[in-house]
Protein backbone atom coordinates (compact mmCIF):
# COMPACT_ATOMS: atom_id res chain seq x y z
CA UNK A 1 0.00 0.00 0.00
CA UNK A 2 1.43 3.42 -0.87
CA UNK A 3 1.79 6.19 1.75
CA UNK A 4 -0.65 8.53 0.66
CA UNK A 5 -3.68 5.52 0.66
CA UNK A 6 -2.65 4.41 3.97
CA UNK A 7 -3.44 8.34 5.27
CA UNK A 8 -6.54 7.76 3.43
CA UNK A 9 -7.29 5.07 5.27
CA UNK A 10 -6.18 5.75 8.27
CA UNK A 11 -8.46 8.75 7.61
CA UNK A 12 -11.55 6.82 6.58
CA UNK A 13 -11.06 4.65 10.24
CA UNK A 14 -10.74 7.64 11.95
CA UNK A 15 -14.22 9.38 10.36
CA UNK A 16 -15.90 5.88 11.27
CA UNK A 17 -14.97 6.20 15.01
CA UNK A 18 -15.81 9.48 15.41
CA UNK A 19 -19.43 10.38 16.44
CA UNK A 20 -21.68 11.33 13.77
CA UNK A 21 -21.55 14.49 12.17
CA UNK A 22 -18.48 15.44 14.37
CA UNK A 23 -15.10 15.67 12.15
CA UNK A 24 -11.10 15.59 13.90
CA UNK A 25 -10.18 18.39 15.24
CA UNK A 26 -6.53 19.80 16.92
CA UNK A 27 -6.98 19.31 20.64
CA UNK A 28 -7.85 22.75 22.10
CA UNK A 29 -5.44 25.06 23.92
CA UNK A 30 -5.64 25.43 27.64
CA UNK A 31 -4.98 28.13 29.64
CA UNK A 32 -4.96 29.90 33.13
CA UNK A 33 -8.32 30.14 34.59
CA UNK A 34 -7.71 32.21 37.58
CA UNK A 35 -10.46 32.50 39.80
CA UNK A 36 -12.37 35.39 42.08
CA UNK A 37 -11.03 34.96 45.02
CA UNK A 38 -10.92 37.43 48.81
CA UNK A 39 -7.30 36.15 49.12
CA UNK A 40 -6.23 37.10 46.07
CA UNK A 41 -3.46 39.34 45.84
CA UNK A 42 -2.01 41.53 42.65
CA UNK A 43 0.92 43.94 41.94
CA UNK A 44 0.96 46.19 38.92
CA UNK A 45 4.49 47.56 37.83
CA UNK A 46 5.28 48.97 33.91
CA UNK A 47 7.91 51.60 35.50
CA UNK A 48 11.13 51.51 37.37
CA UNK A 49 13.04 48.48 37.82
CA UNK A 50 10.74 45.54 38.50
CA UNK A 51 10.65 44.96 41.99
CA UNK A 52 9.92 40.60 42.02
CA UNK A 53 9.91 40.39 46.17
CA UNK A 54 6.67 42.27 46.59
CA UNK A 55 4.40 39.27 47.90
CA UNK A 56 1.78 38.90 44.99
CA UNK A 57 -0.23 36.36 43.47
CA UNK A 58 -0.73 37.55 40.43
CA UNK A 59 2.29 40.44 38.68
CA UNK A 60 0.86 42.50 35.76
CA UNK A 61 4.45 43.66 34.15
CA UNK A 62 5.36 45.42 30.89
CA UNK A 63 5.50 43.04 28.30
CA UNK A 64 8.21 44.46 26.16
CA UNK A 65 10.74 45.49 29.20
CA UNK A 66 9.94 41.81 31.07
CA UNK A 67 12.73 39.35 30.36
CA UNK A 68 11.66 35.35 30.38
CA UNK A 69 14.07 35.14 33.63
CA UNK A 70 12.07 37.40 35.44
CA UNK A 71 8.43 35.81 34.55
CA UNK A 72 10.15 32.50 35.88
CA UNK A 73 11.29 34.26 38.72
CA UNK A 74 7.73 34.57 39.68
CA UNK A 75 7.02 31.63 38.75
CA UNK A 76 9.16 29.91 41.15
CA UNK A 77 7.98 31.91 43.72
CA UNK A 78 4.05 30.54 42.35
CA UNK A 79 3.44 33.66 41.40
CA UNK A 80 1.15 34.10 37.88
CA UNK A 81 2.62 36.76 35.37
CA UNK A 82 0.38 38.96 33.36
CA UNK A 83 1.96 40.35 29.79
CA UNK A 84 1.09 44.27 29.51
CA UNK A 85 0.21 45.33 25.48
CA UNK A 86 -1.46 47.63 24.14
CA UNK A 87 -3.65 46.75 21.76
CA UNK A 88 -6.17 49.20 20.92
CA UNK A 89 -3.36 51.77 20.38
CA UNK A 90 -0.32 53.13 18.87
CA UNK A 91 2.81 53.34 20.35
CA UNK A 92 5.43 55.53 18.55
CA UNK A 93 8.40 54.09 20.81
CA UNK A 94 7.79 50.47 20.65
CA UNK A 95 9.92 48.34 18.50
CA UNK A 96 7.33 47.44 15.68
CA UNK A 97 5.78 50.69 15.70
CA UNK A 98 7.12 50.95 12.03
CA UNK A 99 4.59 47.81 11.47
CA UNK A 100 1.55 50.36 11.83
CA UNK A 101 0.51 51.50 8.13
CA UNK A 102 -0.77 55.45 8.40
CA UNK A 103 -4.11 54.28 7.37
CA UNK A 104 -4.98 52.62 10.85
CA UNK A 105 -4.17 55.29 12.64
CA UNK A 106 -6.74 57.15 14.33
CA UNK A 107 -6.55 60.42 17.14
CA UNK A 108 -4.08 61.22 19.46
CA UNK A 109 -4.65 59.65 22.92
CA UNK A 110 -5.38 62.42 24.89
CA UNK A 111 -2.82 62.94 27.84
CA UNK A 112 -0.87 60.40 26.33
CA UNK A 113 2.33 61.64 23.45
CA UNK A 114 3.41 59.50 20.79
CA UNK A 115 -0.20 57.50 21.18
CA UNK A 116 -2.58 57.14 18.76
CA UNK A 117 -6.02 55.18 18.72
CA UNK A 118 -5.73 52.71 16.29
CA UNK A 119 -9.19 51.30 13.56
CA UNK A 120 -9.81 48.31 15.18
CA UNK A 121 -11.86 47.02 12.16
CA UNK A 122 -8.67 46.33 10.18
CA UNK A 123 -7.75 43.12 11.04
CA UNK A 124 -6.02 41.68 8.35
CA UNK A 125 -3.41 44.62 9.40
CA UNK A 126 -3.53 44.31 13.30
CA UNK A 127 -4.81 40.72 13.90
CA UNK A 128 -0.97 39.84 12.50
CA UNK A 129 1.05 42.37 14.59
CA UNK A 130 -1.09 41.63 17.73
CA UNK A 131 -0.41 37.98 17.19
CA UNK A 132 3.24 38.74 17.27
CA UNK A 133 3.09 40.29 20.63
CA UNK A 134 1.53 37.92 22.26
CA UNK A 135 3.26 35.20 20.74
CA UNK A 136 6.42 37.17 22.33
CA UNK A 137 4.70 37.18 26.05
CA UNK A 138 3.91 33.39 25.64
CA UNK A 139 7.49 33.19 24.73
CA UNK A 140 8.56 34.32 27.54
CA UNK A 141 6.50 32.39 29.87
CA UNK A 142 3.89 34.81 30.80
CA UNK A 143 0.34 33.24 31.80
CA UNK A 144 -1.67 35.74 30.47
CA UNK A 145 -2.19 39.24 28.48
CA UNK A 146 -3.32 42.38 29.71
CA UNK A 147 -4.51 44.00 26.17
CA UNK A 148 -4.87 47.77 27.38
CA UNK A 149 -7.03 50.71 25.38
CA UNK A 150 -10.38 48.13 24.23
CA UNK A 151 -12.56 50.97 24.48
CA UNK A 152 -11.55 53.44 21.82
CA UNK A 153 -15.27 54.01 20.72
CA UNK A 154 -15.92 55.46 23.66
CA UNK A 155 -13.19 58.15 23.02
CA UNK A 156 -13.19 60.93 20.78
CA UNK A 157 -10.83 58.27 18.12
CA UNK A 158 -10.99 59.86 14.56
CA UNK A 159 -12.28 56.71 13.36
CA UNK A 160 -15.76 56.60 13.48
CA UNK A 161 -15.54 53.25 15.39
CA UNK A 162 -18.41 51.38 16.17
CA UNK A 163 -19.73 49.80 19.78
CA UNK A 164 -19.97 46.57 17.27
CA UNK A 165 -16.23 47.23 15.73
CA UNK A 166 -15.25 47.34 19.43
CA UNK A 167 -16.75 44.02 20.11
CA UNK A 168 -16.15 42.15 17.30
CA UNK A 169 -12.24 43.44 17.89
CA UNK A 170 -12.34 42.63 21.73
CA UNK A 171 -13.65 39.21 21.25
CA UNK A 172 -10.80 38.52 18.00
CA UNK A 173 -8.03 39.28 20.30
CA UNK A 174 -9.52 37.03 23.10
CA UNK A 175 -9.87 34.47 20.75
CA UNK A 176 -6.19 35.08 19.87
CA UNK A 177 -5.08 35.01 23.30
CA UNK A 178 -6.41 31.46 24.10
CA UNK A 179 -5.44 30.11 20.56
CA UNK A 180 -1.88 30.85 22.20
CA UNK A 181 -2.77 29.58 25.45
CA UNK A 182 -2.59 32.28 27.36
CA UNK A 183 -5.72 34.28 29.86
CA UNK A 184 -7.05 37.64 28.66
CA UNK A 185 -8.36 40.53 30.55
CA UNK A 186 -10.72 42.73 29.60
CA UNK A 187 -9.06 46.14 30.58
CA UNK A 188 -11.73 49.31 31.10
CA UNK A 189 -14.58 48.85 28.47
CA UNK A 190 -17.03 48.68 31.00
CA UNK A 191 -19.73 49.31 28.80
CA UNK A 192 -19.78 46.22 27.18
CA UNK A 193 -19.00 44.25 30.27
CA UNK A 194 -22.33 41.89 30.08
CA UNK A 195 -21.45 41.27 26.40
CA UNK A 196 -17.93 40.59 27.05
CA UNK A 197 -17.66 38.58 30.17
CA UNK A 198 -17.62 35.00 28.85
CA UNK A 199 -14.90 35.84 25.96
CA UNK A 200 -12.40 36.77 28.81
CA UNK A 201 -10.83 35.34 31.97
CA UNK A 202 -10.53 38.69 34.06
CA UNK A 203 -11.13 42.32 34.10
CA UNK A 204 -8.64 44.70 34.78
CA UNK A 205 -9.95 48.19 35.72
CA UNK A 206 -8.46 51.72 36.32
CA UNK A 207 -10.66 54.57 38.73
CA UNK A 208 -13.90 52.46 38.67
CA UNK A 209 -14.45 54.11 42.30
CA UNK A 210 -13.35 57.51 41.60
CA UNK A 211 -15.90 57.39 38.78
CA UNK A 212 -18.49 55.26 41.08
CA UNK A 213 -19.06 52.84 38.65
CA UNK A 214 -17.46 49.61 40.02
CA UNK A 215 -20.70 47.99 39.95
CA UNK A 216 -20.59 47.41 36.07
CA UNK A 217 -17.70 45.12 36.52
CA UNK A 218 -19.76 42.68 38.87
CA UNK A 219 -21.02 39.98 35.82
CA UNK A 220 -17.05 39.02 35.98
CA UNK A 221 -17.37 38.05 39.90
CA UNK A 222 -20.53 36.24 39.24
CA UNK A 223 -18.73 34.18 36.57
CA UNK A 224 -16.11 33.39 39.45
CA UNK A 225 -13.46 35.59 37.67
CA UNK A 226 -11.26 38.17 38.85
CA UNK A 227 -11.47 41.96 38.68
CA UNK A 228 -7.79 43.33 38.89
CA UNK A 229 -8.82 47.33 40.74
CA UNK A 230 -6.54 50.08 40.33
CA UNK A 231 -7.12 53.35 42.04
CA UNK A 232 -5.09 56.45 41.60
CA UNK A 233 -7.01 59.15 43.82
CA UNK A 234 -9.09 57.37 46.33
CA UNK A 235 -7.78 56.24 49.43
CA UNK A 236 -7.93 52.69 50.74
CA UNK A 237 -10.24 53.44 53.34
CA UNK A 238 -12.55 54.99 51.39
CA UNK A 239 -12.58 52.19 48.25
CA UNK A 240 -11.52 48.86 49.60
CA UNK A 241 -14.27 48.51 51.85
CA UNK A 242 -16.80 48.49 48.29
CA UNK A 243 -14.03 46.65 46.73
CA UNK A 244 -14.37 43.80 49.35
CA UNK A 245 -17.68 43.63 49.28
CA UNK A 246 -17.63 43.41 45.56
CA UNK A 247 -15.42 40.92 45.71
CA UNK A 248 -12.74 42.73 44.10
CA UNK A 249 -8.65 42.73 44.28
CA UNK A 250 -8.07 46.62 44.84
CA UNK A 251 -4.63 48.20 45.06
CA UNK A 252 -4.04 52.17 45.13
CA UNK A 253 -1.01 52.89 42.82
CA UNK A 254 0.91 56.31 41.67
CA UNK A 255 -0.62 57.04 38.06
CA UNK A 256 3.40 56.48 37.21
CA UNK A 257 3.10 52.63 37.76
CA UNK A 258 6.21 52.04 39.85
CA UNK A 259 6.28 49.40 42.36
CA UNK A 260 5.06 51.18 45.21
CA UNK A 261 1.59 50.31 46.30
CA UNK A 262 -0.83 50.23 49.02
CA UNK A 263 -3.39 46.70 49.32
CA UNK A 264 -6.73 46.30 50.51
CA UNK A 265 -5.34 43.87 52.75
CA UNK A 266 -2.45 46.13 55.01
CA UNK A 267 -5.48 48.70 54.73
CA UNK A 268 -7.38 46.55 57.19
CA UNK A 269 -4.58 45.54 59.50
Amino acid sequence: MTMRRCGVALAVTVALLLPYGRTAQAAPRSWWKPRASAALSWQIQFTGRVDLGVRADVFDLDGAATTRAQVTTLHKRGSKAICYVSAGSYEDWRADAAAFPPDVLGADLAGWPGEKWLDVRRWDVLGPIMRGRFQSCAAKGFDAVDPDNLDGYANANGLGLTAADQLTYNRRIAALAHGLGLAVGLKNDLDQVSRLVRAFDFAVNEQCAYYRECAELSPFVAAGKPVFEIEYEVATPVFCPAARKLGFTAIRKKQALSEWRQTCQSAAR
